[in-house]
């Protein structure tokens, strides 16, 4: 019972507000690029770079998909991820219930909230290392070059060697937004708990 009630706690107004600037710092992943996937080899010193969007690509996909031809990889295109037909829409909905969970303004609904951005956080990384698997390790037989026992999955986050280039993954624009919003819920629990603790009555008086 007291579980339930401490749930139930109304948050104060710098909490919500929180809370509301969490959800806000979602929308510009409609317009930012959310990842990006970078290559660096002798004869590309100034590099290949390619952006992953809300619901494209863009980038030197064209020269990527160029170099990897010859090692037998995946054609790489807007149509190869299915998730850019129904992701403006998963963003679109966390946006959404970040603006209700403000508007509630319950203990609850900023846990709620950070349990709903944390779960999509950890679902896109696992989509995206499903994806480098199977793209790094799923090659053509007939390919021109081909080294035993190699595979060329790109790296989930950080640099990895990949024959003669260098490869870097990770967050863009919109992902930094992303994980700022859930640097202010995290600032809301911590402030939340403070202030609940410094208004409980001390057993000493």
């Amino acid at each position: 019972m007291v579980f339930t009630l401490s749930k139930m706690k109304k948050l104060s107004l710098i909490n919500r507000i929180l809370i509301l600037f969490s959800a806000l710092l979602i929308i510009p992943a409609f317009f930012t690029p959310l990842w990006q996937i970078n290559l660096w080899a002798p004869q590309y010193p100034e590099g290949l770079s390619m952006k992953i969007w809300i619901d494209r690509l863009s980038g030197n996909v064209d020269q990527i998909n160029g170099v990897n031809h010859y090692i037998g990889m995946k054609y790489i295109s807007n149509e190869m991820f299915p998730e850019f037909t129904y992701l403006v829409y998963v963003v679109g909905a966390l946006v959404a219930l970040g603006v209700i969970a403000f508007l509630i303004g319950r203990r609850w609904s900023l846990y709620g909230f950070l349990g709903l951005m944390s779960l999509f956080g950890i679902a896109v990384l696992v989509d995206m290392y499903l994806w480098g698997y199977d793209y790094g390790h799923h090659l053509d037989p007939k390919a021109a070059i081909k080294v035993e026992g190699m595979s060329y999955q790109p790296p989930l986050i950080g640099y990895k060697e990949l024959l003669n280039f260098l490869a870097y993954s990770g967050p863009d624009i919109g992902s930094w937004l992303l994980i700022g919003g859930v640097v202010l819920l995290l600032a809301a629990i911590v402030n939340d708990r403070l202030s609940n603790r410094s208004q409980s009555p001390s057993p000493y008086k």
